[in-house]
């Protein structure tokens, strides 16, 4: 029972997001990950430091703003290179399908999606830290 349930049609969330990832390409994907993992980081430490350090604290919501903008940067200009790269290959066919223009249209936005998302959920923490920190 367990088998079929493992090998049923629907694809998992986990199995989703790396085919993503991999699609949008694993250079870029992996700095905007980075990006976002550095971001939550530094939330976290500015969350913890609000009381004891919030010289500390306002040095991270910095840091997580820097490091989020960053990502969304890195997103845009692998969604560039990208689409530069889909217009050398359909130079190079010459003639393409729409169908193939779309696929490779919606690869190379997929870093910047990742890059947008990168930037909003640090985002989202950075203004509650802002709103918890004293005047």
């Amino acid at each position: 029972m367990n088998i079929l349930l493992l090998s049923s049609s629907k694809p998992l969330v986990g199995n989703v997001f790396v085919d993503r990832f991999n699609e949008g390409g694993p250079f870029f994907m992996s700095l905007i990950l980075i990006c976002l993992l550095l971001a939550l980081l530094f939330l976290v430490l500015g969350f913890l430091s609000l009381n004891k350090s919030p010289d500390k604290s306002k040095k991270m919501v910095r840091l997580a703003s820097d490091t989020s903008i960053l990502g969304l940067v890195f997103g845009l200009l692998g969604s560039i290179i990208g689409m530069i790269q889909a217009f050398d290959a359909i130079d190079a066919l010459g003639d393409v399908s729409q169908g193939m223009m779309a696929g490779g249209l919606k690869v190379a936005l997929l870093t910047t999606v990742f890059g947008a998302i990168t930037f909003i959920l640090p985002r989202i923490g950075i203004i509650i830290l802002k709103a918890l920190h004293k005047p």
